[in-house]
């Protein structure tokens, strides 16, 4: 009698939420390094989407939701930014009726506006025989994965977001590009900005986190930085910005500000619905301020959205670097049977972290010791035991 064939072991690996650069890297090494450990490799289209959207009594829907990853498929994909695999922001557990698949709909009670579908997704994953899943994303993402975990199923998360404000790692995929994106997109601008003689009002994404503001004006010399953890007077920052103006020999001034970034005793700056993680879009706060500062000071004001530029287009060698190494970092968990765990760096140094702990705090600027609330600026004295990225 022919002995029984052992399965192999299967991971899947799905991105989610915003694309940043570094994520084809990392899917390649996972698939890579897979294959090698003699690990089959699924990847979910779409993110938590294409979980959701998978009807096992459809084969229709399978190519939309899921495919096997091989070397040969992804040999090339790190060259690029984005995803392979694509990306949304759907959150089985908060599926609205409108956004549901068609065969979901049915399940929805009379007058029910939302449903929690995550036995849905469990289901699912015990029909592809998934092992475990490997989710990339940021803290919405990386929430659904927490829920899978506290519901028994095998996790392992790695933290991807230019905003880099996933609680308990230093750092996430897609930071140190976004920096550098901005920084080299400041230096562009001064451009047009001195040939004017112009106030530039230069816009980042950042959600409620002001670090891309703060490291980009650290690092490219802006004159004054608007964060999202201090609400600004706009006609304190008129001041000091046609201070800022006149001490330039060239006779302009920039500043950098958060999306997220308010007036005291104003509210964010937002538009359209919110989300299936209860976000709605930030956005405007720059040009809001550049109408108020060219009112105040009868200046020239250039705004500049920078916006998905900061996430476009191939990773820079430190993103490379840390999508690859956390990928690795993720098979060997997996292949030591550890789960529930996040791949992290702390303090330059890479480690795991439990996957609860993104849901214990918020990563936020520590303004007391890195920007001037006074000035209106990063304040950024002493940088000996501090970690790489000021955190």
């Amino acid at each position: 009698m022919a002995a029984r064939t052992k399965r192999k072991k299967t991971i899947a690996i799905l991105t989610g939420g915003g694309d940043v650069p570094g994520l084809n890297p990392c899917i390649k090494t996972l698939v890579y390094r897979g294959y090698d450990e003699g690990i089959r490799v699924l990847g979910i289209r779409r993110g938590w989407a294409g979980l959701l959207e998978y009807n096992p009594s459809d084969p229709g829907t399978a190519p939309r939701s899921h495919q096997v990853l091989e070397p040969a498929e992804v040999r090339t994909i790190d060259r690029y930014g984005g995803t392979y695999l694509h990306t949304s922001r759907t959150n089985p557990s908060a599926t609205r009726k409108k956004e549901a698949p068609d065969f979901l709909k049915k399940r929805f009670k009379k007058d029910q506006e939302t449903r929690d579908f995550t036995a849905h997704v469990l289901k699912n994953l015990e029909l592809m025989k998934v092992d475990a899943i490997i989710p990339i994303g940021g803290d919405d993402t990386l929430s659904f994965a927490e829920r899978l975990h506290r519901e028994g199923f095998p996790v392992i998360a790695i933290p991807k977001t230019m905003d880099n404000d996933v609680f308990g790692t230093d750092y996430c995929i897609g930071f140190s590009t976004a920096i550098t994106r901005s920084v080299n997109f400041i230096h562009a601008l001064r451009t047009s900005t001195g040939s004017h003689e112009r106030i530039a009002v230069i816009e980042l994404f950042g959600r409620y986190c002001g670090e891309t503001s703060l490291i980009s004006a650290y690092l490219s010399g802006v004159d004054r930085a608007i964060i999202s953890e201090v609400p600004f007077d706009p006609q304190k920052l008129a001041r000091l910005i046609m201070k800022d103006k006149k001490a330039n020999p060239k006779n302009y001034a920039m500043i950098t500000i958060s999306e997220g970034a308010r007036l005291i005793g104003g509210d964010m700056f937002m538009a359209g619905e919110t989300d299936a993680y209860g976000h709605r879009k930030l956005g405007g706060i720059g040009e809001e301020t550049g109408a108020i500062l060219k009112e105040l000071t009868g200046e020239n004001v250039l705004n500049q959205r920078l916006s998905y530029l900061m996430r476009s287009g191939a990773p820079d060698s430190l993103d490379l670097m840390v999508a690859v190494n956390f990928a690795n970092m993720a098979i060997d968990l997996f292949l030591k049977r550890t789960f529930g765990r996040m791949v992290a760096l702390t303090r330059g140094t890479y480690t795991d972290i439990p996957l609860s702990t993104i849901t214990t705090g918020q990563k936020r600027v520590d303004v007391r010791e890195l920007y001037d609330v006074e000035e209106y600026r990063p304040k950024v004295m002493h940088v000996g035991g501090k970690p790489m990225f000021l955190y």
